[in-house]
């Protein structure tokens, strides 16, 4: 299509992103809680159902970057996302039913839901990312993208966090188990509403013109050659790993270790909104210091946070929930610069190997990052259940010190780790404009 897309239908086009946070973040912040504390199953098996299916969801992603990839002149996204809108908040809603049967039965009805929400998820939000390069050809344009869809996604957010349990409960009742499934239901209806009014209301404003990239063989071994690429996705994935053992901790953290859970849920939703806060004042901070630099400060102020966590005494609500808002500050960083990074690992890539790939970089990263959420939340609910964790009672003092320790320690660790990583990264920071480029200067 000849043209220019007005900002009404980029803004539209962002708001996508407002539905598929609806889901994501629901399942980021409430489904292994919701699997422990209102379906009463053990902690260690619901960490290692979600810890495989989050793996499945990263090698799902890789499969439909791929097949976007080599299909990308025959897809018609709108339509795609259109149909695909419904299906999805079904799966949603299905990961959230109460469980058929008990024991084993309950745990395989609940993995086999997870599944396939992981996997029609996939299905529709990979597209949605690849319409981004085809709605305009304009750097500003997708640009103003990616910042509206970073507001809408954080609005989902604290959406998410603030309304889950009181909307479910108006819907479904008291119980813990419909108020969860109550949310699922609305937040689907609302989800799939947007998905295909986007879909229906979508329109190319840059079809692409581009060869078929090299076979998957080629493409993964240059991934292999590739030493930033290696480098950041390191650095990420510890990264992941201790985000994610503190955000699944802290509905935890709350009622057990503090008795306020209400408490817990304003936490998650201030995190959200922190980040909304934080990200320009990281941006402009990279333009001075460089995006390699800029993760060792902003992984060193939270390992800084860690230690006064440690050290101190975080027992009263308003202490742990600034914390926790400071520690979102500098962990909303790390985020901003891996993505920001990422795209230039292709081309430091295509220098080093003679071989240019795009949507298997992605693909890749999504997989890697799956694979470190997995993990963390395996590393959470093991060491929960090591201590002793019991669902729904009180916890014994040595229970609660454990599960502490565990929210203190293996974020400490992993960042700094992530910051190892992160110094081998050959990609420094005296570059073109757009922060780091190729050259292996000191950043």
């Amino acid at each position: 299509m000849i043209g220019h897309p007005s900002k009404a239908r980029l803004l539209l086009f962002a708001f996508g992103d407002f539905a598929f946070n609806l889901f994501w973040q629901s399942i980021m912040l409430f489904l292994l809680f919701y699997y422990t504390d209102a379906l009463s199953i053990p902690i260690g098996v619901a960490a290692t159902t979600y810890m495989v299916a989050s793996v499945w969801d990263g090698i799902a992603n890789l499969l439909a970057g791929i097949l976007v990839d080599r299909r990308h002149d025959s897809f018609r996204y709108g339509a795609l996302l259109a149909a695909g809108g419904v299906p999805l908040g079904l799966s949603f809603v299905l990961a959230y039913f109460p469980p058929l049967g008990s024991g084993g039965w309950a745990v395989a009805s609940i993995f086999g839901a997870h599944l396939l929400f992981r996997t029609f998820y996939a299905a529709v939000n990979v597209p949605y990312l690849a319409m981004t390069a085809r709605i305009s050809a304009d750097p500003g344009d997708r640009a103003f993208i990616a910042g509206t869809r970073m507001m809408f996604g954080t609005a989902a957010s604290v959406v998410v966090a603030l309304s889950t349990v009181p909307l479910g409960r108006r819907l479904m009742g008291a119980s813990a188990a419909n108020a969860y499934f109550g949310a699922a239901m609305l937040f689907a209806c609302v989800g799939a509403a947007i998905l295909i009014v986007v879909g229906l209301t979508y329109r190319e404003f840059a079809p692409p013109k581009r060869p078929l990239p090299p076979s998957l063989g080629a493409a993964l071994l240059s991934l292999v050659r590739n030493r930033a690429f290696l480098a950041l996705n390191a650095a990420m994935m510890a990264m992941i790993v201790a985000v994610t053992v503190l955000s699944k901790a802290v509905l935890y953290y709350f009622k057990y270790l503090l008795d306020d859970p209400d408490a817990g849920q304003l936490a998650l939703a201030s995190m959200g909104l922190v980040s909304g806060i934080a990200i320009p004042l990281w941006m402009l901070l990279g333009r001075h210091l460089g995006l390699r630099a800029l993760w060792l400060v902003a992984a060193g102020l939270a390992m800084i946070g860690l230690v006064f966590f440690t050290l101190g005494n975080f027992d009263g609500t308003r202490a742990m929930q600034l914390f926790l808002v400071g520690m979102q500050a500098a962990i909303v960083g790390l985020h901003f610069v891996f993505w920001a990074m990422l795209p230039n690992t292709i081309e430091y890539g295509e220098q080093a190997t003679g071989v240019r790939v795009e949507g298997t970089v992605f693909g890749v990263a999504a997989l890697l990052q799956r694979v470190a959420i997995g993990i963390a939340t395996a590393i959470l609910g093991w060491s929960f259940a090591s201590a002793g964790y019991v669902a729904n009672i009180h916890q014994s003092a040595a229970t609660l010190a454990a599960m502490r320790a565990t929210v203190a320690l293996v974020p400490l660790g992993f960042l700094a780790l992530s910051c190892a990583a992160m110094i081998l990264n050959p990609l420094g920071r005296r570059s073109r404009p757009a922060f780091d480029a190729l050259s292996p200067s000191s950043g």
